[in-house]
């Protein structure tokens, strides 16, 4: 005989994570990648054609070539993700 359903209506995310090993190495794999920008917002809003050689010789910024855009990068990376 099948096992009956539950009819309780609670959202997965909202349950409790198990206390296993297996439970924490997923959730520990998942905080790296996030804190890695691997989810979520995207890690360089920088337009692609500053990385074009005709961007790059024309001194179009990117966090790798220019201190002070990477700060604003990571400036407005920060101000989205408390906004969300």
């Amino acid at each position: 005989m099948a096992e009956s359903k539950s009819t309780s209506r609670q959202s997965k995310t909202t349950q409790e994570t198990p206390d296993d090993g297996v439970a924490q190495a997923i959730q520990k794999a998942t905080d790296e990648a996030e804190e890695q920008g691997y989810f979520g917002t995207a890690v360089d809003p920088t337009p692609n054609e500053n990385y074009t050689l005709k961007g790059v010789t024309s001194g179009a910024p990117t966090p790798e070539t220019d201190p002070e855009y990477a700060r604003e990068v990571r400036q407005q990376l920060d101000d989205a993700a408390r906004q969300s």
